[in-house]
């Protein structure tokens, strides 16, 4: 038996390739360096679910206008509810907003799940801070009025940044969450039924759950002013360095690159070179003490690392920044799910029986 499926297919999809051994991600015939950065969000989660959702607008544009009134549609359902769901955990109050919208499986449906935690991650934000949600404005691109409902104000810049972070993310093969809402979807159970399961299985700090500690690892350094003191005692004291190794990738993820770009090119148009610099250096360091105390294993940096710098800088809290990562992997569930009702079977695997014989 196979540990954990590794090496097993379980689907065949037109969506994404992951070759670990080359660090190439490819999303629907395009390479991520080619996406990340240049397309925004709209253009890339058309590019998922084209074929895939009936009655899908056909050009960006369309598709934005429609996203933006999904956006708007959310907004009014959830409005009400919003103080009951800042009470919880933010992650679980966008899953729980989630869990309230129809389990369809039209373009309606479809667009109302990508709009839902855009929606929500900044309305809970700005709830535990004590602030009013801020209302969708329909006419913005998805990115541009995710950062207006977080901050309050328009922000070109920060828009550009998180559009890059959301193509980055929006899918990456059959991971946990994608499986798990892949299984979902060979049920028949709706879409809405499919996101809750790949968001449950993105809470989790093996999967999506772990960009904020990278913030709260980068904070213990700079105040110890020894970076490479500090890794070398965490390492020996048998901690996992967060942001660093992959489960697929046996060199760099190439996820990694595109958003230190990204990063780079906010901190040129926006300053704040210094928080930068300070995870370059920690970066460095702890490749270097990777490859020294684990010489066997593959450990280079991953999504992770970068990704907590971008959302810090966008203003997410640590403890929102699985939130995000929900607002682009959300359209590459959505197009599993598809994928795997026209293509797929129940998914049915089978377990060996290892207890005692009655």
């Amino acid at each position: 038996m196979t540990s954990g499926l590794e090496d097993v297919v379980a689907a065949e999809t037109v969506l994404s390739d992951v070759d670990g051994a080359a660090g190439r991600l490819t999303i629907r015939g395009h390479a991520l360096d080619e996406l990340a950065g240049a397309w925004r969000f709209e253009a890339v989660a058309r590019l998922l679910l084209d074929g895939l959702v009936d009655d899908l607008p056909r050009s960006d544009d369309a598709l934005a206008a429609a996203l933006g009134a999904a956006r708007r549609e959310v907004f009014a359902r959830c409005a009400p509810l919003l103080p009951a769901l800042a009470a919880l955990d933010p992650y679980d109050g966008v899953r729980a907003g989630v869990a309230l919208l129809p389990d369809g499986d039209a373009a309606a449906d479809a667009l109302r799940l990508v709009a839902a935690p855009a929606v929500l991650a900044p309305a809970l934000v700005r709830a535990r801070r004590g602030c009013e949600a801020i209302a969708p404005d329909e006419a913005r691109g998805h990115a541009a009025d995710v950062v207006r409902m977080l901050r309050g104000t328009p922000d070109a810049d920060l828009a550009a940044a998180l559009d890059a972070y959301l193509v980055t993310v929006s899918d990456h093969g059959l991971n946990a969450s994608t499986f798990a809402a892949r299984v979902v979807a060979s049920t028949r159970a709706g879409l809405a039924s499919a996101v809750l399961a790949g968001l449950a299985a993105l809470k989790g700090p093996l999967h999506g759950g772990a960009p904020g500690p990278v913030i709260a690892m980068l904070d213990a350094i700079a105040a110890s002013g020894d970076a490479r003191g500090w890794l070398e005692d965490s390492v020996a004291r048998g901690e996992r360095l967060m942001g660093f190794g992959h489960r697929v990738y046996r060199v760099r993820d190439p996820r990694a690159d595109a958003l230190k770009g990204a990063v780079r090119r906010l901190a040129a148009a926006r300053g704040g070179g210094s928080r930068l610099a300070l995870a370059e250096s920690v970066e460095r360091a702890a490749l270097d003490v990777l490859r020294e105390r684990k010489p066997d294993r593959a450990l280079d940096t991953n999504v992770e690392f970068y990704t907590a710098l971008l959302l810090e800088a966008l203003g997410f809290p640590p403890e929102a920044f699985t939130c995000v990562f929900a607002m682009g992997r959300v359209a590459g569930w959505i197009a599993h799910a598809r994928e795997q009702r026209a293509t797929g079977r129940l998914i049915r695997p089978q377990s060996r029986y290892v207890g005692p014989v009655a």
